[in-house]
């Protein structure tokens, strides 16, 4: 609802049109092994994620994507993130770093947005629409189940080509979710629409806490 009333009020009607699997958090030149490790890195990185790591001393910038690699290479940049491994691994990241970390938490899906002009979707008639929708629908099953699919072998490959796969260790993490902390409360304060957006997805998260622990084993 909040997605459609926001959308709405710049005269577009948005569909959620696709998603994938969770991002990693970047590939490094070096291994990291601490906060201390990460301040003054210079990282390709890109939205809230970059300012959660300028908090914790990372210096970002936002880089084309056919900008990367060659930076990575020359040592302009030190470390980047771009997506999911499969398509990582097509990029050829691992030619210039081989430290790869996960999880992905700026990133724990991607989804992609259908956007069209309001009075042309209200023009179309209900099968129409029901057909644009069916189609949405389709595309984000299919995105989420291959999307969990084809990342083991992508895995696999990357560690056959001497890639060494990192967990991010709990104090990394820790630091990382306060930092994100300090930019949802400078990001609510700013802007009304995130706030209510960033409370409904926090209430969300709680409520689905108990399900989550009664219905999955661990």
């Amino acid at each position: 609802q909040m997605f459609e009333e926001i959308y709405a009020r710049h005269n577009i009607h948005g569909l959620v049109c696709g998603m994938i699997a969770p991002e990693a958090s970047g590939w490094f030149r070096e291994e990291i092994r601490s906060i201390e490790d990460l301040r003054g890195k210079k990282m390709r990185f890109f939205g809230l994620g970059a300012q959660v790591l300028e908090k914790l001393g990372v210096s970002t910038q936002l880089l084309a994507s056919g900008d990367i690699f060659p930076a990575l290479e020359l040592g302009t940049i030190d470390a980047t993130e771009f997506s999911m491994p499969a398509i990582d691994l097509d990029l050829g990241f691992h030619q210039a770093a081989k430290h790869y970390y996960f999880p992905g938490w700026h990133q724990q899906s991607t989804f992609f947005e259908l956007m069209i002009n309001k009075q042309a979707w209200e023009a179309l008639n209900d099968t129409q629409r029901a057909q644009i929708e069916t189609v949405c629908g389709d595309s984000v099953r299919e995105g989420l189940a291959e999307g969990e699919y084809i990342q083991f072998a992508a895995l696999q490959s990357l560690r056959e080509k001497g890639v060494q796969i990192h967990r991010w260790p709990p104090e990394i993490l820790t630091a990382l979710s306060n930092a994100w902390d300090e930019v949802a409360a400078e990001q609510s304060a700013a802007d009304p629409d995130f706030k209510r957006v960033w409370e409904s997805l926090q209430a969300f998260r709680a409520n689905y806490k108990e399900w989550r622990a009664l219905g999955y084993l661990d």
